[in-house]
């Protein structure tokens, strides 16, 4: 959890999204956020966090819907949203927070 606090605490946007590996379209998924990665460039951070093998995050963040994606800024969450999300949604939203 301490590694988690360090993560969102940025002074940039971090949007994170919480998968499992069993999810039909994981690979559809992965190959949406290294779009958003690529369009936000440094200016925002991107990361993927596997529920299964990070389960007390999980729990203690009430990851229930799957996908489900944060963004966080100065280590508060700015926004959070269960479902799948568009490329050009998840970038629009990050970029609101620069």
């Amino acid at each position: 959890m301490a590694k988690f606090g360090e993560l969102i605490s940025s002074d940039i946007p971090v949007l994170i999204d919480f998968y499992t590996e069993w999810e039909e379209d994981t690979d559809s998924l992965h190959s949406k956020l290294r779009d958003v990665a690529a369009a936000l460039g440094d200016k925002a951070k991107v990361i993927k966090i596997d529920i299964d093998k990070n389960e007390t995050l999980a729990n203690a963040l009430r990851i229930k819907g799957n996908p489900t994606f944060i963004i966080y800024k100065d280590g508060e969450m700015k926004w959070r949203q269960s479902g799948d999300q568009d490329a050009n949604t998840l970038i629009s939203l990050v970029e609101k927070y620069y």
